[in-house]
């Protein structure tokens, strides 16, 4: 076993789920439709059921349109651009999700505004005042998510530090400056396993990509404490070896670069187009912890690294979803067979 974690408080939380990206369905449970025809979201704090009103110009979106309800796009256009009402329901929403994803354990609040705009600008000022908000409610630093690093500097450039370190949200082959950004602010990152071309084939790839980065981050002057390793976690319905190509890629990894460098990864993702996620999440976060991850990029409210280490190992469900995280399970025909059986539990 590569286990560097004896307890979950060990586990390191990057909670995922301040994203521009994050939809909820309209008319859906947390969609709600008024009488005069106007759209919200819901969500309850302390029992009392509260709304995010969704402003005019959103419904002619094309998410909208499409039926969906991009909440923290909205909840962010809200605080930074909205009139007194406006900004007053976005703040509040996502000061709800900042204390549910700390009271649930998270160690990091990513922070990723990409969707909000099309414009970097607006982007950019979305950022600005997202991190200045978050700082003034929140009791856990940020980890700053962008596919743009100039949106990741105007962030860690914001924080103050109150909460501590920041992260930054990630280094990789493809934009290696990125070291030089994580340093000048005093920033943790997420290392990233893709190379400059794309994402990694195989574990050897990502084994590969992970040693070229992390060399170039520690030649640079960044500590292994202070590197996340992201493996790169896709699903496990497309292709039955996905899961070993991480787990190998973990092992390697803390083998090669030992116990103070962490391992991290979006862990749910390996469960995309699989009924019963949690099942699946929770078996193959217990595998990732074996095999050396010590953090995760994850929903701490649906993700635990508790509930992951006590998972009984000899239940049926749980054989099903260990042969089919390992590659035992070609196209998942056992596990879904199970499923519509009922036996999934």
């Amino acid at each position: 076993m590569s286990t560097v974690i004896d307890s979950p408080e060990q586990f390191t939380i990057i909670g995922e789920n301040i994203h521009a990206t994050r939809i909820v369905k309209r008319g859906g449970i947390r969609g709600h439709v008024f009488e005069a025809g106007t759209e919200a979201v819901k969500y309850k704090v302390d029992g009392v059921q509260r709304y995010v009103h969704v402003p005019a110009h959103f419904t002619t979106t094309q998410p909208y349109e499409q039926g969906n309800l991009k909440h923290f796009q909205i909840a962010i256009w809200m605080g930074a651009n909205g009139d007194a009402d406006e900004a007053s329901e976005g703040r509040a929403y996502i000061q709800y999700e900042v204390n549910r994803q700390i009271k649930a354990g998270a160690t990091y609040l990513d922070l990723n505004v990409d969707e909000s705009s099309y414009l970097l600008d607006e982007q950019k000022a979305s950022m600005e005042w997202l991190v200045k908000f978050i700082e003034s409610v929140s009791s856990v630093p940020p980890s700053i998510d962008s596919s743009n690093l100039e949106i990741i500097e105007v962030g860690l450039s914001t924080y103050s530090g109150t909460q501590g370190r920041p992260m930054l949200n990630s280094i990789a082959l493809e934009r290696p400056e990125a070291i030089e950004l994580a340093m000048k602010y005093d920033a943790r990152a997420v290392v990233m396993a893709s190379n400059e071309t794309g994402m990694p084939a195989d574990a050897d790839e990502r084994i590969e990509n992970i040693g070229r980065i992390v060399e170039m981050a520690l030649s640079k002057g960044m500590a292994k404490v202070d590197l996340f390793v992201d493996p790169l976690v896709f699903p496990i319905s497309v292709d039955s070896n996905y899961g070993n190509h991480v787990f190998d890629a973990m092992k390697s990894t803390r083998a090669e670069f030992g116990d103070e460098i962490h391992i991290a990864g979006g862990m749910s993702n390996v469960s995309f187009g699989i009924p019963k996620r949690r099942l699946v999440n929770d078996v193959f976060l217990y595998l990732a912890i074996q095999a050396g991850a010590d953090a995760g990029i994850v929903d701490p409210m649906t993700t635990s690294a508790e509930r992951s280490l006590n998972i009984d190992l000899e239940s049926g469900p749980v054989k099903l979803a260990l042969d089919l995280l390992q590659g035992n399970d070609d196209f998942a025909m056992n596990y879904l067979t199970a499923f519509r059986a009922g036996e999934l539990g």
